[in-house]
């Protein structure tokens, strides 16, 4: 492929692949943007679409400004390189994999600095102190169990298996995993969690946090449940935002 060449013209690869493979490449620079990054560690990820069995992946070694929809690789749920050129980071595999397995399309796996910082607090919850955090509190699974390096298939099952049914999972001492089923969902998470534990640190640097009562918590559950309501299209409008942003800026990401 060469300079000029876009994946969504290759012959081989379906819109749909190439749309993906778009997206998890944006999710990659905004969060370089968004300071979410550590170089060339952490790792986002998303199922290959109509593939079930292997996912998109950042390759190892490449900055993540550098990262672009055609040099994605794809990896198997046993963590082969199965296209593309690069090799898969081992943790990467170990905590993604299990949760794919389980169905989940985007999986997408940071040390953002007020997120990290919050996970290494006794107390690492979210707390309806912002209205992000209202919102967020329901979605979070929390690890509280922080075993080092996820460098085995058990370690990620066992991380899968505290995620659940939850959308966010909280990683004591280490981070936080934010999962969806399209990278603008997963990535929507992961950019307001950030912004929950900003502002949460912040509050409790500052003094004694002020809880959102219990009755507005309810009026802003019930809104976002509320029939006729479609989040799902405004989070797809932000990112498409961010990715016009992106654009505008000169990032070849789509490349």
């Amino acid at each position: 492929m060469n300079a000029h060449e876009t994946v969504s013209s290759h012959p081989s690869i379906s819109e749909a692949q190439a749309e993906a493979r778009r997206d998890l490449a944006a999710a990659h620079r905004l969060a370089v943007k968004d300071n979410f990054i550590e170089g060339i560690d952490n790792h986002f990820t998303l199922t290959v679409p109509g593939e079930l069995d292997r996912f998109y992946l950042n390759a190892f070694g490449l900055h993540w400004s550098e990262v672009k929809a055609s040099n994605l690789i794809e990896v198997s749920l046993d963590g082969a390189v199965v296209a593309g050129n690069g090799i898969a980071n081992l943790s990467a595999v170990c905590i993604h994999a299990p949760i794919h397995h389980r169905g989940i399309k985007c999986v997408l796996h940071t040390h953002m600095p007020y997120t990290t910082a919050l996970s290494q607090l006794e107390d690492m919850r979210i707390e309806p102190s912002s209205q992000n955090g209202v919102v967020l509190q329901d979605m979070i699974a929390y690890d509280r169990d922080y075993n080092g390096f996820a460098e085995t298939q058990d370690e990620g099952e066992r991380m899968a298996g505290v995620l659940g049914d939850k959308k966010i999972l909280m990683l004591a001492n280490h981070g936080a995993v934010a999962t969806g089923d399209s990278v603008a969902k997963a990535y929507h998470r992961l950019y307001f969690l950030e912004r929950a534990a900003m502002t949460q640190m912040i509050a409790m640097a500052a003094g004694k946090q002020r809880i959102i009562t219990e009755a507005v918590q309810e009026r802003i559950r019930n809104s976002l449940g509320a029939p006729g309501t479609d989040h799902g299209a405004e989070i797809r409008m932000y990112f498409d935002a961010m990715k016009r942003v992106l654009t505008a800026e000169g990032s070849d990401f789509a490349e």
